[in-house]
């Protein structure tokens, strides 16, 4: 039976978590959990996580995995604070290790610091498969946005992370160090080879001209319907839209906080001497 698949919008970050479990058993998976940070007093919090974490005890669930679709640059992960409340394993894709050694070096980071993903508990390849209770997952490598971009693939449901929103929202930015619209254009399509049944979940939504959030489509929609790479549209207008777009825009204002604690797996830096853990902001570096 196709996986039940509940949402949890965090409209600080237009960021959508998830937890996808088996029909019929307690396995489940989390996916992108959202950590609370206030960047005018540079205070964290678990509002967010604790309302997955609250959901997963009243449905008597048990964590297996909590997966990432990449290191993100608009939120902080709680997989380490979720990983001490309810177990599982942090998974990320394998090409975690191209991120973590651009970003020790943009924010001179300690030389003990390793750049082989051993924060998380596993990486995955390309085409790799695990079980969840009854369930099978697969991962599906689609980079473009970031060199570590996975798709989650359990049954008729995918989570596509940042490689598309909704249809009428397009496609993700290609301007992050690694990131490469040509990529991402193959990227989208592998995605959109799946079936045209496959119900695809965004990691983020805006909500444009109005509408309610959404975050839940079709590969037949999107196939369809997005503003960027739908309708056929293709490889070279795709690269030359994005190239034109991504010039235009400012960096996510989360960025520089958010990426040091998502390469280290949801933890924050280890605190100093005087008890404090501290984000480091490169000045005039990006």
């Amino acid at each position: 039976m196709n996986p039940q698949v509940k949402g949890f919008f965090h409209k600080g970050t237009n960021t959508v978590s998830y937890v996808v479990s088996e029909h019929g058993g307690p396995a489940c998976a989390v996916i992108d959990p959202v950590l609370d940070y206030d960047p005018k007093s540079g205070r964290t919090g678990t509002e967010a996580a604790d309302e997955i974490l609250a959901y997963v005890r009243e449905q008597g669930l048990e964590v297996g995995w909590i997966l990432e679709t990449h290191a993100h640059a608009d939120h902080l992960s709680s997989g380490s604070y979720l990983k001490s409340e309810l177990g599982g394993k942090i998974g990320v894709g394998s090409n975690i290790v191209a991120v973590q050694s651009v970003f020790k070096g943009l924010y001179h980071l300690e030389s003990a610091f390793p750049v082989d993903g051993s924060q998380f508990d596993h990486l995955f390849e390309d085409g790799a498969r695990f079980n969840l209770g009854s369930l099978e997952g697969r991962v599906l490598s689609t980079p473009g946005h970031t060199p570590a971009c996975v798709t989650y693939l359990f049954e008729d449901a995918a989570f596509v992370g940042d490689t598309l929103f909704m249809p009428d929202f397009g496609t993700a930015r290609v301007d992050f160090p690694g990131g490469d619209a040509s990529t991402l254009y193959d990227s989208i399509h592998r995605i959109l080879a799946l079936p045209d049944e496959t119900r695809l979940f965004m990691c983020h939504d805006y909500g444009p001209n109005g509408r309610d959030y959404a975050w839940e489509t079709t590969v037949a929609k999107q196939r369809a319907e997005n503003v960027h790479v739908g309708a056929g549209k293709s490889r070279e207008e795709f690269i030359g839209f994005r190239t034109e777009r991504d010039a235009c825009l400012s960096m996510p204002e989360l960025l520089l906080p958010s990426i040091q604690v998502n390469i280290r797996a949801g933890a924050l830096p280890e605190e100093e001497s005087n008890g404090i853990s501290y984000l480091k902001i490169p000045l005039n570096a990006l």
